[in-house]
């Protein structure tokens, strides 16, 4: 019964494709200070903290935004690393909502000289939570973009 309602929770799904090797993408999201140059959802989003024990049953901790990058707290625990390849954490804001923890999975993919990843955050609270995060998600990514074309 109660994996049947995970399975009905709200999800959403981004794919992009970056005309770099699997290898950077996959660092820029496992190596702490190249994730503190690009992360967050708006321009003017520093990141203060990017503590990243990037192993099964290892935790993440992230804090960003704000003049001072101390608005927003991210975290979670990952469940699944492969090299280049996947990367599962469990996600929630701890000051916020800390009950409310989410599943998110990233796929890295080489494809035409570049990498295809195929981003996946799942049992979400309620479909504002899943809008939110699309919002969110989708500057995130609009600054990884960026990121990879000029490192």
């Amino acid at each position: 019964m109660e994996q049947a309602r995970l399975e009905t929770r709200p999800s959403l799904k981004i794919e992009r494709h970056y005309p770099v090797a699997p290898e950077r993408v996959w660092r820029a999201w496992t190596d702490p200070e190249a994730l503190a140059r690009w992360w967050g959802p708006g321009p003017q989003d520093p990141v203060s903290v990017a503590e990243l024990d990037l192993r099964v049953g290892g935790a993440f901790r992230i804090v960003f935004g704000g003049p001072e990058g101390k608005d927003n707290e991210c975290a979670g625990t990952y469940k699944e690393v492969v090299p280049n390849r996947k990367l599962v954490f469990s996600w929630c804001w701890p000051n916020s909502t800390p009950d409310r923890v989410s599943l998110v999975t990233i796929l890295f993919k080489p494809a035409g000289g570049g990498t295809d990843l195929e981003f996946r955050h799942e049992q979400l609270h309620d479909e504002a939570a899943r809008d939110g995060h699309r919002r969110g998600w989708t500057g995130t990514f609009a600054k990884l973009e960026t990121f990879l074309l000029q490192s």
